[in-house]
């Protein structure tokens, strides 16, 4: 892969200032300025993520109106039925909601839809299914239904009413839902970071702020954080920016996380062989994959039975039943990520083709996701793959920065039966006859919009430092960054003009990776190359794009470069 090297512009006066007043490194400081934290009020705010800093959760549009009807289904006993998407953040969602609402005098009921039999989100089929099995009067849908126009009016036509609890970009027609509570829908676009889990975190703090209001005795002692666990495993695995107020709840949800207080949880870290802490990574590579596998292949129902288990006999079953299907989501995406390259090298052009659009009827659509995520990081290409679903195909995608999928469907809905998403992932079915007309008009939108040099991914630097600026205390100072995630990388830092201290070596089990040492003249410092055994190692005097960490081997604990990219010096 080649990268765009961008260096972000030092700042020496504005780091020195920042750094004297937060007592931070220099280089710290412009870590942060290059977050967009210039001022030591919100620099310190960002370091020093606290609960009480939330704001409001009535400051969300519809809040109050959903938190009302809430409360006028409690008093007449009116069954509510929560309905969620099937990835982690829609169940996460329908678990931290049901729990509170069962415990607080609602009637409440879960519906997950089928992936395969019902498709994605309030869609006809699964709210007819829904409201057969539960005769709800009130639809609370989280993670969907912004969109969803026709299955709303159709529910309304039979005097039921629906609450959209979602982060998702609204299309054409506003639904007439009772709420809407997307923050997509506020023009300042406040808490835009959140994704479902953030937002019905702030509806369960909403329901219990107004229930305390009216003196509900069963309210004054309910305590909303035992759920920051389910908002940080939400947050982190729909890839929302950790930032803002998702920062905060992250935080504290990984707190919670360690101790798996939840059976599921714990089974599940278990059945991963999570044996340290659980952090970003942990969740984005190890869990949120076992929760998501249920419903990529069929239904979520057993990931939401997992999270809402009491036992651990329970717990240990669901959890075992979720590992293998993950080990066959695996199996499935191998297969079609295999038969999807072999057929982009045979009409694919790199130099040429702004966008990757392919598809196969029979290709499962619960794996087209990861299979597009997986081709877009490999081209650098807004990127949709399509599965077989019925008569119809229906695909999910892939952006790059710049492109705003969701607006580029937009563009595209004479072609589609159905769309929506955001600018960085997007759902989408159409007949199997306009696939080849919808790569043709995304190609053409794709093309406007992004230059050449746009389709090289861009590899952002905080600063180019020299081997002596890798102090143990600054390595410890990256730390007060994290969580790092979307929009909050972790740093990356460039050091110029290095040679070869000894010759690199292969390691690992199957030689794929490398090990290297460095230096500038004056110091020594290990580097190591995750999966470049195959790749032209650096040899003369090169620059050295990395993300610097610690290396514990031993019991002793040493400055390690990770290496992202190499270039020769000039």
């Amino acid at each position: 892969m080649k990268y765009r090297w961008q260096l972000f512009p030092s700042q020496p006066l504005l780091a020195d200032s920042l750094a004297a007043k937060l007592g931070v490194s220099p280089l710290l400081a412009q870590c942060l300025i290059n977050r967009g934290l210039d001022d030591a009020e919100n620099a310190s705010r960002f370091l020093q993520p606290q609960l009480k800093q939330l704001s409001d959760p009535f400051l969300l549009p519809d809040m109050q109106t959903a938190v009302d009807r809430l409360f006028t289904a409690r008093k007449r006993n009116e069954t509510i039925v929560l309905f969620g998407d099937y990835d982690v953040d829609g169940v996460t969602s329908v678990a931290m909601l049901y729990e509170l609402l069962t415990a607080l005098g609602w009637r409440a009921h879960c519906f997950l839809p089928h992936r395969l039999d019902e498709g994605y989100g309030l869609s006809l089929e699964a709210v007819r299914h829904c409201l057969e099995k539960t005769n709800a009067s009130l639809f609370v849908a989280v993670d969907c239904g912004t969109s969803a126009t026709e299955a709303i009016a159709w529910l309304a036509e039979r005097k039921r009413e629906v609450i959209v609890v979602d982060h998702h970009q609204p299309g054409g027609q506003r639904p007439h839902a009772v709420a809407i509570v997307n923050p997509q829908l506020d023009p300042a676009m406040r808490f835009s970071e959140l994704c479902a889990a953030g937002l019905s975190f702030k509806l369960a703090h909403a329901i219990v702020k107004q229930g305390r209001t009216l003196k509900l005795p069963e309210f004054a002692s309910y305590d909303v954080r035992p759920m920051l666990d389910l908002v940080a495993l939400g947050t982190v695995a729909d890839v929302v920016p950790l930032t803002g107020e998702n920062r905060i709840l992250v935080t504290a949800g990984l707190r919670r996380l360690q101790k798996c207080s939840r059976p599921g949880l714990a089974a599940l870290r278990e059945v991963a062989q999570i044996n340290g802490p659980i952090g970003v990574y942990e969740i984005g590579f190890q869990l949120g994959p076992r929760l998501n596998a249920a419903g990529r292949l069929e239904t979520a129902q057993g990931a939401l039975d997992l999270l809402l288990a009491d036992s651990p006999q329970q717990a240990a079953t669901l959890a075992q039943q979720l590992d293998f299907q993950n080990r066959e989501r695996q199996r499935l995406e191998r297969a079609i990520l295999q038969e999807a390259q072999t057929r982009l090298r045979s009409h694919f052009n790199p130099e040429t083709d702004p966008v990757i659009v392919d598809g196969d009827a029979s290709w499962h659509i619960g794996v087209v996701g990861i299979v597009a995520a997986r081709l877009q990081q490999e081209y650098y290409r807004p990127t949709f793959i399509f599965g077989g679903d019925g008569q119809s195909l229906r695909g999910s995608g892939r952006s790059v920065a710049g492109f705003d999928l969701a607006a580029a469907l937009r563009e595209c809905a004479h072609l589609l039966l159905r769309f929506g998403g955001h600018a960085m992932a997007a759902g989408v079915s159409l007949v199997p006859e306009n696939l080849a007309a919808f790569r043709t008009q995304l190609g053409k939108i794709a093309s406007r919009q992004l230059a050449r040099e746009q389709l090289l991914p861009p590899l952002v630097l905080d600063a180019e430092v020299t081997l002596q600026d890798l102090t143990p205390e600054f390595i410890k100072e990256l730390s007060r960054l994290k969580p790092f995630g979307q929009q909050n990388p972790p740093v990356q830092l460039c050091c110029r003009r290095l040679t070869n201290a000894r010759a690199p070596v292969r390691v690992g089990r199957e030689q794929k990776h490398v090990k290297f040492w460095v230096t500038d003249g004056q110091q020594t410092c290990e580097a190591i190359w995750w999966n470049g055994g195959d790749a032209l190692w650096p040899t003369g005097q090169f620059d050295l794009a990395f993300i610097p960490q610690t290396n514990v081997y031993n019991g002793a604990t040493q400055l390690q470069l990770k290496l992202i990219d190499w270039r020769a010096s000039e």
